[in-house]
């Protein structure tokens, strides 16, 4: 356990953020799955899904949570099976 004030402080900000990540990482995680179930499943509402998770790892990379390019990666993914799923 830190002695001075300041370092205190620190490992009680990085306990908020870490949580906070935490969540936010969790409802990213989520939201993918529940578009690839979907897809995999051709639900009525799976291009409605996949749209709300691109938007959720926007949000993770305006956070700074994950790359920017790991982010064009996993949209593409997504983007690759809706489309095969079209097809």
């Amino acid at each position: 356990m830190p002695n001075i004030k300041s370092a205190k402080k620190r490992v009680l900000v990085n306990k908020t953020k870490a949580a906070r990540n935490r969540s936010a990482n969790s409802a990213l995680k989520t939201a993918i799955k529940k578009a690839n179930a979907a897809i995999e499943s051709n639900a009525a509402d799976k291009e409605a899904l996949v749209k709300a998770a691109m938007i959720k790892i926007d949000k993770a990379v305006a956070k700074g949570l994950i790359h920017k390019n790991n982010a064009a990666r996993k949209k593409s993914a997504l983007a690759i099976r809706l489309n095969a799923s079209n097809a």
